[in-house]
């Protein structure tokens, strides 16, 4: 056992100076015991050991980076790294499994195992949080969608219809990870159960023990020994989401002697630990500015204060990467608009920024650290950044109009109905119904001279309406658009036609699902998508048969297209449309960023991967292409445009905002 930690560290040797390793200084002389509380201090294998970490998602960095972004973490001093785990990805439809073994868009993504071990190879160890729920800015907080589909289900609670559910993924994930513990040979010193329980509900609300306890023992049952944890704003809920002898942790960006006294006062015998210490902050759609969190003298000021406690520390983010595809959350807010839709990039302004970049809250952690840190081990030399490119702008030489677009989507895709129908409960996919994407409804109507259409209860979440294929809504232009038709903010909104629209047509019914709630109460986690909260009405008359199609976007599906029809001599004014065109590349690729500032809204695909989506009114109009996503010569760009498609992409070497 040790002789396989000392050799996976190998590659350490010839970096500083003749220090031990970290493995080689917890190792020494055998491995007895784990991570553990004794009185107030941490012990590891019986020696003292603060914790530094910071927190990097493996499914939101491309895995040949992994390998540099962990590296990045032990050269600024770090001595583990922390992850969520998130269930969406690994259970995209019920019963069906995926850990980097599948054929699905984000497979590739996904060898949970494999990133833990390579962290154990950068001399790392490793916290890891496998939910169910895990909050993060990732849609739904990382649950499944196809649970919505299931009658009255009550998530994060101690329904059976949930449990039973974890239970089947835990007894999944959990094994394959369970030997790779600290005290078995491997790297995981610690497991959060659940996230930020707390804060599930009104601060003075009892909370669903009974549900935690079930957590816990799935982790035990499944082999987990090591150190359980949750985490919560100790000042505000106390300990109303912990158990008892599970280690309370906090998650906070400022005031922190308010929460680490809270803290100490809720478990005065017992180490301090930060389990969240948020470096800065991310963007939603339409807000006023790019969000940057703290600034630098508070991000340094605050770290010192909680070293200054003893605590234990994990930079919430040290690298945040990107929200590829449709991943992207929402958070909730208590008046219009209601819910805040997060944007594509996760940069966070986190020490390591989203294509691997130092920063000035690198150089203070790297600082602060080695200034409080007693234990002293060999660092590596820290990686050189990598290259970045302004590739040619690219001209877009074909298209798929929307009615191609639907002709072209698989008939196991489509669905007749009397009534509309959440996203959710589409009999798709082996009966998981549709998680994400765009959701059409398309029947046959006739208008009088003053006809109008009532969509009864609240879009999930935006809807476009076309005519006969002719789009008739307007792209947003501001946020005081949000409460007209078209979006999720008013309820029975209605749509005019005009007097030369009567007679017979085709009505189509685009709705976009921008992203579910990730964090809230209860009722923010009711979220289906689509058209499915009452009828669609024309002239008070509830409009019948359906034709609803899943368009779903994925790369399988992107890959496939063809019958694509020249731009040249076509007017493309209004969407949607796929267009489509080819960047070349020479040498060996390197990271970009695709510029969409003259775009509208919609999503970028590069060699068939969703890279994410885009708003012209940003913050955020540049979407990161990682370098191995490209390859040299001939790179396949579409692009779902929404609104109004420009006629070129150009590309940069850095991040654009539309908003500073």
């Amino acid at each position: 056992m040790e002789f396989l930690i000392v050799n996976s560290l190998l590659h350490l040797v010839g970096f500083g100076d003749n220090l031990p390793t970290l493995y080689e200084h917890y190792t020494d002389g055998g491995i007895s015991s784990g991570l553990e509380t004794v009185g107030v201090e941490f012990k590891l294998n019986g020696k003292d050991i603060t914790l530094y970490g910071g927190a990097i998602h493996y499914f939101r960095v491309h895995p040949k980076y992994w390998r540099d972004r962990l590296r990045k973490a032990r050269a600024a001093g770090l001595n583990f790294v922390e992850t969520y785990i998130p269930w969406n990805l690994h259970e995209p439809e019920e019963g069906m499994f995926d850990f980097g073994d599948g054929n699905r868009d984000m497979s590739i993504f996904l060898n949970v195992r494999q990133f833990i071990q390579l962290a154990q190879e950068e001399d790392l160890l490793v916290i890891i949080r496998p939910g169910p729920y895990i909050c993060s800015e990732w849609e739904f907080g990382g649950l499944p969608s196809w649970l919505l589909a299931s009658p009255d289900i009550k998530v994060r609670t101690s329904d059976p219809k949930f449990t039973s559910r974890v239970k089947s993924y835990f007894d999944q994930l959990i094994p394959l990870l369970s030997d790779l513990q600290f005290i078995l040979g491997g790297s995981i010193i610690a497991i959060q159960v659940e996230n930020e329980y707390g804060n599930f509900g009104e601060q003075n609300t009892p909370k669903d023990k009974k549900y935690l306890e079930f957590v816990k023992q799935s982790y035990i049952e499944n082999g987990l020994i090591g150190l359980f944890v949750t985490c919560d704003t100790p000042a505000f809920v106390g300990d109303t989401g912990s158990l008892p002898e599970v280690l309370q942790t906090a998650t906070f960006n400022k005031n922190p002697e308010k929460q680490l006294e809270a803290l100490k006062k809720l478990q005065p015998d017992r180490p301090l630990m930060v389990m969240e210490y948020w470096s800065g902050w991310y963007d939603h759609w339409l807000d006023d500015s790019h969000q940057t969190g703290l600034t630098l003298k508070e991000f340094e000021d605050n770290l010192e204060v909680i070293l200054n406690y003893n605590s234990s520390v994990n930079i919430y983010m040290l690298h945040g990467g990107t929200s590829f595809g449709f991943m992207n959350g929402a958070d909730p807010l208590s008046s219009s608009p209601f819910y805040q839709f997060d944007a594509t990039s996760y940069d966070y302004d986190a020490p390591i920024s989203e294509a691997g970049d130092y920063n000035e809250k690198y150089a203070i952690l790297e600082k602060t650290v080695a200034k409080y840190n007693p234990v002293k081990t060999r660092l590596p030399d820290k990686p050189e950044e990598s290259k970045k490119f302004a590739y040619p702008s690219v001209n877009m030489t074909e298209f798929l109009n929307f009615e191609d677009i639907l002709a072209k989507i698989d008939a196991n895709n489509k669905v007749k109905s009397s009534d509309v129908m959440s996203m959710e409960l589409l009999n798709i996919n082996q009966g998981s119904g549709q998680s994400y994407g765009y959701i059409n409804y398309q029947t046959k109507i006739n208008l009088t001279k003053n006809s109008s259409l009532t969509i009864k209860g609240h879009v999930r979440d935006t809807v476009m309406l076309l005519l006969d294929g002719v789009q008739r809504t307007k792209i947003i232009t501001g946020p005081s658009d949000l409460t007209g038709f078209g979006y999720w903010v008013s309820s029975d909104t209605e749509f005019h036609f005009d007097e030369a629209d009567a007679g017979s047509h085709t009505l189509d019914l685009l709705v976009e699902n921008w992203g579910r709630c990730n964090y809230g109460y209860p009722e923010n986690f009711l979220q289906q998508k689509g058209l499915w909260e009452g009828p669609v009405s024309i002239d008070s008359v509830d409009v019948k048969d359906w034709d609803i199609t899943a368009i779903e976007l994925k790369s399988d599906w992107i890959k496939r297209l063809n019958g694509w029809r020249s731009v040249e001599n076509s007017s493309l004014e209004t969407g949607p449309f796929l267009l489509k065109g080819e960047l070349e590349i020479s040498d060996e690729p390197g990271d970009t960023w695709i510029n969409m500032s003259q775009w509208g809204k919609g999503v970028v695909f590069i060699n068939g991967f969703n890279i994410g989506r885009y708003l012209y009114l940003g913050p955020p109009v540049s979407l990161f292409i990682p370098a191995p996503i490209l390859q040299k010569g001939t790179n396949k760009i579409i692009v779902f445009e929404q609104y109004h498609p420009a006629s070129a992409v150009s590309f940069s070497d850095k991040p654009i905002f539309v908003k500073q």
